[in-house]
């Protein structure tokens, strides 16, 4: 079962990484995390930590509640 808490987020990090014309490696080397790792949280597969997502946030430099405000979506 997909999480679409998740997905949403990951496309979110997605947008913010291309608004700065970084590419997913870039983002890694900025935040200190594998390049990989960040590939899977922006397909919405990786349930990241409050702390992680602190650290993406820091190097896109944006913050946290930018990202996740109305996550999660109402519920059905």
């Amino acid at each position: 079962m997909e999480n679409e808490g998740l997905k949403t987020l990951g496309e979110r990090i997605r947008e913010a990484r291309r608004s700065l014309g970084w590419t997913q490696e870039e983002l890694a080397d900025h935040a200190g995390i594998d390049r990989s790792y960040i590939g899977g949280v922006e397909r919405g597969e990786r349930n990241l930590t409050f702390n992680v997502l602190c650290v993406i946030c820091s190097a896109l430099r944006c913050d946290v509640a930018a990202l996740t405000a109305g996550i999660p979506g109402e519920p059905q």
